[in-house]
């Protein structure tokens, strides 16, 4: 007897609705099909609402057909293959909310669409319907408007969480908006894009105004040499190259483009969320990023340098677009080869060689200047008898002696020491042995690349400079996310576990600024 395997549709528009995290994913997926639909222009409004937010969606595209339509509400059911929505799963995202009305105007209709309480249904186990109308087709007068009533954006929409800000950087790094496209084709189509908050949400202006094209920071190919960082500003593009590779199934073409640059040069890219997760090489798909692929670039090269996109539209994706699904095919295999060879000639390009040398000849000058400087203020503060201001580690465990004396804490002792090593110090504290790391600043812990992943106890005379612990805490560290918790004397360090790290700060009176500054960053 054969029997047909069976699919619970409500649970598959669960799922795959679910699946859509982020709620600024329903802008990207808003983009995204006006695009498909030819549009030159869209706008997308949102206000905050007590259960939820209200959206508007605009578009001047070509409308929809009745076709057209099921396809939106459909799952899976898409006619256009070759589209940035092809299978039908984005719009699914609309579903969480209470009310959805589309009409939309084309050449063959003049349609209405209304379902009601799509989540609430789903939710129950029951798979809403919709009602269609259908009026006299106006003639030249095509375009799209969606309205979604108490969408549940969760605190994603809220005052707190959404501005304008944040939907610029968004759109730049996870949608239509950050096309390259437009480097490989100079017929690519541009779509004009406004994105419009509720005062309620941000008032800081009246709208945001973009298009869907990705620009990279102006070039500077030379250092500046009056600067203490001379290569910080550096920065060249690497022009858009178009690589064919053969695989199992045939050919596939890779799109690459890209740039190297300072931190200046980075901070000008409209980046979204922590640095560290954002440089480096992007696979992409419809020139949208998707994934990072860093191991394109030899170890010998720290990928924040870089910032290229490979865009590959054989790659297949997720229902919600956040990662590639085809990872053990050949076509992936070729494209992940030929990124590496790609990045490898980069690496090699003379100017880069030059930018890395600029950068630590500079490196080496400032910790030179550093050093005369601090070697005078010693003999400066010795000669007019100051108190001990440490240097280095055996000076900063020469100050927890005096710590232990005047501290109202329990007495650290230090059973071993070893400043080479990357745990620096073994103590002994209320009668347990732990593992310390021992700086003058809090900082040098990070600039010295140091895990924590053995150390719970990190000893230092100072915090160091407030701005670097707040761009560790932006950018990440080491793969990981870092929270400092200076009002509780410690951190926390989150990459793969969470860890709570104690700060013993011995020169907690002197530092107290600069503890202020970071924690009311």
């Amino acid at each position: 007897m054969k029997k047909n395997p069976k699919v619970n549709e409500v649970n598959e528009f669960l799922e795959i609705a679910s699946d859509f995290e982020d709620p600024l994913e329903v802008i990207r997926e808003s983009l995204s099909n006006a695009y498909d639909a030819n549009a030159s222009t869209i706008e997308i409004e949102i206000r905050s609402r007590e259960m939820g937010s209200d959206i508007i969606i605009d578009d001047d595209g070509d409308g929809m057909t009745l076709r057209d339509l099921e396809s939106f509400f459909d799952l899976g059911n898409s006619r256009k293959t070759d589209s940035i929505g092809y299978k039908g799963h984005g719009t699914k995202i609309f579903y969480k909310s209470d009310r959805i009305v589309v009409n939309t105007a084309s050449d063959e209709a003049n349609l209405r669409a209304e379902m009601d309480e799509p989540w609430k249904k789903l939710n129950q186990r029951e798979l809403p319907q919709y009602e269609v109308t259908e009026t006299p087709v106006r003639k030249g007068n095509s375009g799209t408007r969606i309205r979604i009533r108490n969408f549940r954006s969760g605190q994603g929409f809220d005052p707190e969480s959404l501005t304008y800000n944040k939907i610029e950087h968004y759109l730049k790094w996870k949608t239509i908006a950050g096309s390259t496209a437009y480097l490989f084709d100079d017929e690519d189509r541009e779509m004009n894009i406004t994105v419009k908050l509720g005062d309620e949400i941000d008032d800081s202006r009246s709208k945001l105004e973009t298009t869907t094209r990705f620009e990279f920071p102006e070039e500077q190919l030379d250092p500046d040499t009056s600067s203490e960082f001379p290569a910080e500003r550096m920065c060249k593009h690497y022009e858009p190259t178009e690589v064919e590779v053969e695989h199992d199934g045939g050919t596939a073409t890779l799109q690459i483009v890209g740039m190297v640059g300072g931190k200046a040069a980075r901070n000008e890219l409209p980046t979204y969320g922590k640095h560290s997760a954002q440089f480096g090489v992007w696979l992409a798909k419809d020139h949208i990023k998707v994934e990072r692929l860093n191991e394109a670039i030899s170890h010998d090269n720290e990928f924040l340098h870089f910032f290229f996109v490979v865009n590959c539209q054989d790659i297949e994706l997720s229902a919600n677009r956040e990662s590639i699904r085809n990872k053990s095919s050949s076509v992936y295999q070729r494209l992940t080869e030929e990124a590496e060879y790609y990045l490898s000639k980069v690496t090699q390009d003379p100017w880069f060689k030059e930018y890395l040398e600029v950068r630590r000849d500079a490196e080496i000058k400032r910790r030179a200047r550093n050093r005369r400087s601090s070697l005078k203020e010693r003999r400066e503060r010795v000669e007019s008898g100051q108190s001990l201001d440490p240097t280095n580690r055996t000076e900063v465990l020469l100050a927890l002696e005096r710590f232990n004396g005047k501290s109202d804490a329990s007495t650290i002792i230090v059973e071993d020491f070893e400043p080479s090593a990357d745990v620096h110090a073994i103590v002994r504290q209320g009668g347990k042995l732990r593992n310390a790391a021992v700086h003058h600043s809090l900082t040098d812990h990070f600039e010295d690349d140091l895990t924590f992943e053995e150390v719970n106890l990190i000893i230092c005379w100072e915090y160091g400079d407030p701005t670097t612990l707040r761009e560790y805490e932006r950018t990440g560290y080491l793969g990981g996310e870092i929270e400092f918790q200076l009002e509780s004397n410690g951190l926390v360090y989150e990459d793969d576990g969470q860890s709570f790290i104690e700060i013993l700060c011995l020169n907690q009176e002197s530092d107290e600024v600069t503890r202020q500054a970071v924690i009311s960053d």
